[in-house]
């Protein structure tokens, strides 16, 4: 294969350093192909203080361990990493241009890996980092719900996206509280019939003068303060899928990438990969798509240029 790329630069450029970023990273450098990986050190998964349902892990990885052990196999074979922000993808005919500040690269491919941003409740940095690594304060359910198991739980929102992940967390634990995060909910009566079924209190906000009293997290709502063996915040989530829908890629209203089974977006050599693409926001299901994705990239450049050693 020709692993050189010179006359167009990178065969990949990989935007985002996260599970799905890394795990195409290693598909691809065992490819043969040559890649770039522009990590602008903002991956979700950094922030995880131990994950328990990744398979292979019994006792638990912390995300910044896991990110630098997939980092280390990327770069084992051959993969390089830029720790630089992505200012914009433009086209070039079939392939690309990737802008940051260190200049212009080019590349046949582009593989958008950039996930999303947790919307927060509003409290001091400090605070929530200390309340997160410490479980009083967490944000995916589907993670670490088990951790939770008939514990005292709070969960920060409201509407249908409250009442979903109130009752989701209801398999766990009979104690959920669902807080409003303004001054009262914004609740259908499908949704508060659905939480007076499942048994889920509920209590109108403002919530805040957020505290970590001994091992417990508490919060201020209209009811007074309440305490928490720990507390999720579903307010949603930013996803930042900006480049390619400026590049001209097609998205769901609320910013998901479009993308077919094999991870292609709308353009024609510009996938995405992980929780930038609308699906479940987990890392084995970002990496399953970055295995994909890979796997197509090394395909189509096949089918462009023949690939030998």
């Amino acid at each position: 294969m020709d692993k050189t790329g010179a006359d167009r630069g990178d065969d990949c450029i990989i935007i985002g350093a996260g599970p799905a970023g890394l795990t195409a990273a290693i598909y691809l450098a065992r490819f043969h192909l040559r890649i770039r990986l522009f990590d602008s050190g903002a991956s979700r998964a950094a922030l995880i203080p131990c994950t328990h349902n990744h398979a292979g892990y019994p006792e638990g990885i912390r995300g910044t361990d896991l990110l630098a052990r997939m980092l280390a196999q990327a770069e084992s074979y051959g993969a390089v990493r830029e720790r630089t922000a992505v200012e914009s993808i433009d086209r070039d005919g079939d392939d690309f241009e990737v802008v940051t500040a260190t200049g212009r690269h080019p590349a046949r491919t582009v593989l958008l890996a950039t996930g999303v941003v947790n919307n927060r409740p509003e409290m001091p940095r400090e605070l929530h980092d200390e309340a997160l690594e410490r479980g009083l304060l967490r944000y995916c359910p589907i993670c670490d719900g088990y951790e939770v198991t008939d514990k005292r739980v709070g969960v920060i929102g409201t509407g249908d996206h409250g009442m979903r992940e109130a009752i989701f967390l209801r398999g766990y634990t009979r104690d959920v509280t669902l807080i409003a995060p303004t001054a009262r909910h914004e609740l259908e009566p499908a949704c508060a019939a659905a939480l007076d079924d499942a048994g889920i209190a509920r209590v109108d906000g403002p919530c805040g003068r957020y505290t970590i009293e001994h091992d417990r997290f508490v919060v201020d709502t209209a009811s007074g303060r309440m305490t928490f063996d720990s507390v999720y915040p579903a307010l949603g989530s930013v996803i930042r899928s900006e480049l390619a829908v400026a590049a001209g890629a097609r998205a769901t209203d609320d910013g998901c990438l479009e993308v077919d089974d094999h991870q292609r977006t709308t353009i024609p050599g510009l996938f995405a990969a992980g929780d930038v693409v609308k699906g479940l926001d987990q890392i084995s299901h970002a990496m399953g798509e970055a295995g994909v994705a890979a796997t197509t990239i090394r395909n189509l450049l096949a089918e462009r240029r023949p690939l030998r050693r």
